[in-house]
């Protein structure tokens, strides 16, 4: 995810005040899945304590403040507090400090069965000398393709857009008139990422609880669904 910002569009059934489903691209649908990827103890200092369900943050918090000399390790309390995440999660960083992106990775370029921080090392392996980088190309960044549109429900169930499905999804919610529907193009930053973030834990509406009422200053176009970009 190259910007600070995912931009999708929604669907609203303007009389029930509900998000039908968002015609999203490849870096909405690589944020949902990097929460799959994400590790437990970033989502507990992401969200707030009150935002926190169950006792996970009294935990981490009673973590936080047991002594070192308790801990078999000086650095696991750290690795416990702030782990790190895999790379292939850190394409999509937008939830991400610093401090949660892992260490840059250099694998031998005679044998590849070493990994090193540093590139100029020697390696145990074939006492070879020299590292290439590790990192996925660019093309294969993320985790879904961005050639295909995405239609994403309001509980986040993920799926390829299409012409039939739309209409399908629309008799099953028993739409009749277009004019019953409002098209809304936001934006996911920060603040609606943290919030999509806590909804997905504990609601099946999160599209709706996250944008709706909330949303100002955004286009908005009624009457002209379908648009464009479906696979057949």
């Amino acid at each position: 995810m190259a910007t600070s910002k995912v931009r999708l569009k929604l669907l609203i059934d303007k009389k029930n005040h509900k998000v039908l489903f968002a015609e999203a691209g490849k870096d909405f649908v690589d944020f949902l899945l990097y929460l799959l990827n994400l590790p437990l103890g970033s989502v507990i200092r992401l969200l707030t304590e009150q935002d926190m369900v169950g006792c996970l943050g009294d935990l981490c918090k009673s973590v936080d403040e047991l002594g070192e000399s308790y801990m078999s390790t000086s650095k696991i309390k750290e690795s416990i507090l702030k782990p790190t995440v895999s790379i292939s999660a850190t394409e999509v960083p937008l939830l991400l400090s610093s401090d949660e992106l892992p260490t840059k990775l250099y694998k031998c370029r005679h044998c590849n069965n070493n990994t090193a921080e540093e590139p100029n090392g020697t390696c145990p392996s074939c006492v070879s000398r020299g590292y290439h980088d590790e990192r996925v190309p660019s093309a294969e960044k993320g985790f879904v393709k961005g050639v295909v549109t995405y239609m994403v429900m309001d509980n986040l169930e993920v799926s390829p857009m299409s012409s039939i499905s739309s209409v399908t999804l629309l008799n099953k919610f028993k739409i009749l008139e277009l004019s019953a529907l409002e098209e809304r193009v936001v934006d996911l930053e920060m603040d609606e990422a943290l919030k999509l973030l806590k909804e997905s834990l504990q609601s099946k509406t999160v599209l709706t609880k996250v944008f709706l009422g909330s949303v100002e200053n955004q286009e908005v176009t009624v009457g002209q669904w379908p648009s464009c970009g479906y696979a057949d």
